[in-house]
């Protein structure tokens, strides 16, 4: 099995390596790997490093309390974070707290010895999920500790099917599996691997750490002016058509919306379709001048910015065609979309806006994301299928403030009561690097 894996390793890097030629996001995985080992060969072999790898943006943020908490308790050891998706690496590839970011190496034999002898970590951290087996053999070779944070396992995974045997193997690898559920710890213990805590998910930590910076964007103020908003965050195609539907008929009500994909040409013909005064984001910072909202964009700090010649408070809708301000905008919000659960890929992050105490609203493709699963249960997301659904809550939401009230706080206390799984993963990284 292992000779059949090894092969197939093999021949997916060389069909990529092709495909990249027609494929943006393709090219940008094959090109950005071509770096790796040479971003690495700034490590010497006296350092003490701890490896932590994300496979996208969202594990990233998953895993984001435990880097800084290690970066802050374990000054004097460097941080090597990978990512296996351009999604996530594009993104966070100048990320401060950690000294080298980085493609994950395909995981061929070849690489992974490389790779380890560069790195030759003190300590490796998975988050969430993504099992290399070659990583994960040769960790287990060199006596590396090895953790998984955030884990959730489902019995249809590999693992647990009766031709699993060679991915169970390479689970032996782990030391300790901090794993979100009950579910998943069953699951573990099935297999015979009872080294396993319950910790909960660090995304509620992260997403907790929001309230404590200051989440105002002057431009967002001006154009809200105190009026009722619906934020609609993450939207595809499917969600904006409901969305549009319902702001052609609104009266009083304000609306931010930020697309998944914010491709120029889908932005102008979103905005068309919207009867009511629309300003994008772009639009208003070439207005004011960039330097200060592009300072406030790359350093997260907050800069004062220059008096605007619009008028914000006079638009009605505010299309945010850009990234990294989003989970602040939601924080303005009194109700929110989450966009997402329309398409067959499912609902964006559903965290940021319940951290704010905002009611949210999904569509119905939810199910395999746990923390949605629990909202949905407690009533503090509501679900819609349909343009009428879509109409119907979002009219009781503005006329009624004691059910907005009522499920912002539903969504809020659920995030209280989830904190504290980085602190559990904590305490273990502590005992296994001091020992």
């Amino acid at each position: 099995m292992r000779f059949i894996y090894n092969f197939t390793v093999i021949l997916t890097t060389f069909l990529l390596s092709i495909v990249a030629f027609f494929n943006k996001k393709i090219r940008l995985f094959v090109d950005g790997r071509k770096e790796s080992f040479d971003k690495l060969s700034i490590l010497k072999n006296t350092e003490k490093v701890i490896w932590i790898h994300a496979a996208s943006l969202g594990e990233f943020e998953q895993g984001r309390p435990i880097i800084e908490k290690v970066k802050e308790q374990f000054p004097s050891h460097k941080i090597v974070l990978t990512f296996f998706s351009p999604s996530g690496y594009e993104i966070r590839k100048e990320y401060k707290h950690a000294d080298v970011v980085c493609y994950l190496p395909m995981d061929s034999r070849k690489n992974v010895r490389k790779f380890l002898e560069i790195v030759n970590p003190s300590m490796a951290i998975f988050i969430k999920y993504e099992f290399w087996p070659n990583y994960l053999f040769g960790l287990k070779e060199r006596d590396i500790p090895t953790i998984l944070i955030s884990g959730i396992f489902r019995k249809n995974q590999i693992f647990f099917k009766p031709f699993g045997g060679f991915m169970r193997k390479s689970l032996k690898a782990f030391d300790h599996f901090f794993v979100q559920d009950e579910s998943s710890q069953e699951l573990l213990k099935s297999i015979s691997l009872n080294n396993v805590t319950i910790s909960g998910d660090t995304r509620f930590d992260r997403v907790y750490e929001i309230l404590q910076q200051d989440n105002a964007l002057d431009f967002i103020t001006e154009f809200k002016n105190n009026q009722y908003t619906v934020v609609a965050g993450s939207t595809w195609k499917e969600d904006e058509e409901l969305l549009v539907n319902y702001i052609n008929q609104s009266e009083g009500e304000k609306f931010i919306i930020a697309p998944h994909n914010i491709n120029a040409k889908e932005i102008e013909l979103l905005k068309k379709t919207i009867n009511k005064k629309v300003v994008l984001y772009s639009e208003y910072i070439k207005n004011v001048g960039s330097s200060g909202v592009e300072r406030f964009c790359l350093l997260e700090v907050s800069t004062p910015l220059e008096e605007t010649k619009l008028s914000l408070k006079e638009y009605h809708v505010f299309i945010v065609d850009t990234i990294g301000i989003l989970t602040k905008i939601y924080a303005t919000a009194d109700a929110a979309y989450v966009g997402g659960g329309l398409t067959k890929n499912g609902v964006h992050n559903v965290l940021e806006p319940a951290t704010f105490g905002v009611p949210i609203v999904i569509g119905p493709t939810y199910k395999k994301y746990k923390e949605v699963v629990d909202l949905v249960a407690l009533k503090g997301c509501k679900v819609i299928a349909n343009q009428n659904e879509f109409s119907t809550i979002f009219t009781k939401l503005n006329s009624d403030k004691e059910f907005r009230e009522k499920l912002g706080k539903i969504n809020q206390n659920f995030i209280k009561n989830n904190i504290g799984a980085t602190e559990k993963a904590i305490k273990y990284i502590n005992q296994k690097i001091t020992n």
